[in-house]
């Protein structure tokens, strides 16, 4: 049996639903969170600061779904679970890794380019540029 030729580009494409989780701001973060090793759920929300712990339980269980993380709850008192990538997981540490160095490395330029954008929209200037 042939195997499909998949285009993303595509709306019908399932490989879209793969694009959208870990464009996810939150996988990409988890994803680089989780490269050096297994974590407990407060060591992940310590290093992704600002999500949610319904954020992080949520994206956590799409990523357990994916494939993408494991999760291990040992018989323990108390209870301990971590999550780990899993070999797919490891091959995104790279490219989504490379992401956020890419953000950390031109912030500054995007910042600069956001003030001349917003300078530009919402001046005096650009009176004429406002329609109803």
């Amino acid at each position: 049996m042939a195997t499909p030729d998949w285009n993303v580009m595509l709306a019908t494409c399932p490989s879209r639903t793969s694009l959208a989780r870990i464009a996810n701001k939150w996988t990409a973060m988890i994803v680089i969170a989780l490269s050096d090793g297994p974590l407990r759920f407060g060591a992940i929300r310590q290093a992704v600061d600002g999500i949610s712990g319904k954020v992080l339980a949520d994206t956590l269980r799409d990523l357990e779904r994916d494939g993408i993380v494991l999760r291990s709850a040992y018989n323990e008192m108390p209870p301990r679970v971590e999550y780990e990538l899993t070999e797919l997981g490891r091959t995104l540490h790279e490219p989504l890794g490379a992401l956020g160095r890419w953000a950390e490395q031109h912030i500054e330029r995007v910042l600069d380019a956001r003030d001349r954008y917003d300078n530009r929209t919402t001046g005096p200037a650009a009176d004429h540029l406002i329609t109803a």
